[in-house]
C-alpha cells in the first residue's frame, strides 16, 4: 500500500471515528446531520456532500434534503423529492451505490440547471442502510471536475454512510427515550399536583386536572410549570 493509499484510508477511518464519537454524545439530529456531510467532503474532497433521509411522517413519504456543507442559496432550499424521483430515490428503491460520470449528461440526474449554476460534474450517491437492512436515506456526493469514483472510493463511502445511519437511528432512540422519560416526568408532577388541590379544594380529580389546564392557559405557562408551583407551595 502506498502513502497516497494509507492516507486514504486514515482520512476515512477518522471519519468513521468522528462519526461514531457522536452517537454517544448530545448532539441534536441536526447538529449531527451536519456533522455527517462535513465529515465525509472533508475526507474525500468533494464539492459538495448532501444527506437525504425519508421522511415517513407524510403521506406519501418523501425524500428530504436534511443537510449540505455546500453554503449555495440555491442548493440550500428546502427540497423535497417523492420515493422513485431523481437519482436520490433511483438509489434508494435499488438500495445500491449509484455513480455518474458526468451529471450533466445523465436521465437519471434532473437537476441540471443546478448542476451547470454550481459547476458539478460527477456524482456518487451511496444508500443509509441500518443494522436491520433498511435504507433510510442517500448521502450524495459531488465533484467540480470529472472523477472516476473507484471501487474502493465507493466501498469506504457505503462504510461511511452505513455507520452515519446507524449514528442516525441511535441519535433518534436517545431523543425519544428522553421525550418517554419527560413525559413521564411531567404525568408525575401533574398528578401530585392534582392531588393538593383535591386536598385543598375538596374537587375530584377531573375538576383539578382543568383547574391546572385552565390556569396554564390564563398564565401562558406550561402545565408542568403550574404543577410543580403548587407542589413547592406544599413543600413550604
Amino acid at each position: 500500500m502506498n502513502t497516497s493509499t494509507q492516507n486514504t484510508y486514515d482520512h476515512y477511518i477518522k471519519a468513521l471515528m468522528d462519526i461514531s464519537q457522536a452517537i454517544t454524545s448530545d448532539l441534536f439530529l441536526e447538529d449531527l446531520f451536519k456533522l455527517i456531510v462535513m465529515v465525509t467532503a472533508k475526507v474525500t474532497g468533494v464539492e459538495i456532500c448532501s444527506l437525504w433521509l425519508v421522511d415517513e411522517n407524510v403521506t406519501p413519504p418523501l425524500i428530504r434534503l436534511k443537510a449540505t456543507q455546500s453554503f449555495e442559496p440555491e442548493y440550500v432550499k428546502d427540497r423535497a423529492l417523492r420515493l422513485h424521483e431523481g437519482v436520490v430515490g433511483y438509489v434508494l428503491s435499488t438500495q445500491r451505490p449509484y455513480v455518474i460520470d458526468d451529471v450533466k449528461n445523465n436521465d437519471k440526474f434532473k437537476e441540471k440547471e443546478m448542476a451547470n449554476s454550481l459547476g458539478l460534474v460527477s456524482m456518487a450517491s451511496i444508500p443509509l442502510q441500518g443494522r436491520d437492512g433498511d435504507v433510510i436515506g442517500v448521502l450524495n456526493c459531488f465533484t467540480s471536475q470529472a472523477h472516476d469514483f473507484s471501487k474502493t472510493d465507493i466501498n469506504m463511502l457505503s462504510t461511511v454512510a452505513n455507520q452515519a445511519a446507524v449514528a442516525i437511528h441511535n441519535t433518534e432512540l436517545i431523543i425519544r427515550t428522553r421525550v418517554i422519560e419527560q413525559e413521564l416526568q411531567t404525568r408525575k408532577q401533574i398528578e401530585r399536583a392534582k392531588e393538593i388541590l383535591m386536598d385543598r379544594r375538596t374537587m375530584n380529580g377531573e375538576e383539578a386536572y382543568r383547574w391546572i389546564q385552565k390556569r396554564s392557559m390564563d398564565t401562558r405557562k406550561s402545565m408542568l410549570e403550574i404543577a410543580e408551583a403548587l407542589i413547592l407551595s406544599e413543600e413550604l
